[in-house]
């Protein structure tokens, strides 16, 4: 079994999210998905989600292209989680291009996917606050 874990915010799920969680589903068996809390997106990311934690969450743990859903806490927790449930494929947007390279190193496979283009939360946001 191929075990496959991808982290995002995946606030204000839209089409682009979808199509990410779809072909990360097609590489393997079984899709983790970290979930950003709150306080990371607050204290690391510096950014306040739309919706809160338990809702997102929700939204993800519906999907039939995901098996499961953590919380991401911390930055570090990656190297923790792919140890703990024996994961063979770390995949992350290509916005992020190298920089989880490192992870190489605890023998997975690390894919960086091309994001849907003309989609994302950043530009959702933007639209409605026009509207």
């Amino acid at each position: 079994m191929k075990k496959i874990i991808t982290y995002g915010t995946f606030d204000i799920f839209h089409s682009g999210h979808l199509e990410l969680l779809k072909r990360i589903k097609e590489l393997g068996d079984y899709v983790i998905v970290g979930v950003s809390t709150d306080e990371f997106n607050l204290t690391e990311k510096n950014k306040i989600s739309y919706f809160p934690y338990k809702d997102r969450k929700a939204i993800i743990e519906a999907l039939k292209y995901v098996d499961l859903v953590i919380p991401e806490e911390s930055w570090e927790q990656k190297i923790a989680d792919i140890k703990k449930y024996d994961i063979d494929i770390f995949v992350i947007g290509n916005d992020w291009e190298t920089k989880f390279d490192y992870l190489k190193d605890y023998g997975i496979e690390v894919i960086y996917l091309e994001r849907t283009p003309n989609i994302s939360t950043s530009t959702v946001k933007k639209e409605l606050k026009y509207k």
